[in-house]
């Protein structure tokens, strides 16, 4: 999982297999360790919440989709969903492979719809 912070928005972007699995798990994490003991955990999961959220806290991003507009998300070909919670601008993506690059070995990114034009 992609994650991106810039000037008041948070972006976060989904391979194939993490959203199959937040999909069947209901939840996607992942952390960015800056020396042992210090690190940021991010987490994006579904829930039973009304509206898109954001929390910040003890080093932990979390947001949190309900479940209805993830499922929505998930199973369409919707590329994203943009939504705020507080000041915060939020843009959860699927990540789609890069046009300007070779595709790494391994690599989990969406088919980019535009390689084909």
């Amino acid at each position: 999982m992609k994650l991106r912070l810039h000037a008041g928005s948070l972006r976060l972007r989904l391979s194939q297999s993490e959203i199959a699995r937040l999909h069947e798990v209901g939840k996607v994490e992942d952390a960015i360790v800056f020396s042992p003991g210090s690190q940021l955990l991010y987490a994006i999961e579904t829930g039973s919440a009304p509206a898109v959220t954001a929390v910040f806290n003890d080093a932990n991003i979390r947001i949190t989709l309900p479940k209805p507009l993830a499922e929505a998300w998930i199973e369409s070909d919707q590329t994203g969903i943009e939504a705020s919670s507080g000041t915060l601008q939020l843009l959860i993506e699927k990540d789609f492979q890069c046009l300007h690059r070779e595709a790494e070995p391994g690599e989990d990114s969406f088919p980019n719809p535009l390689a084909a034009i």
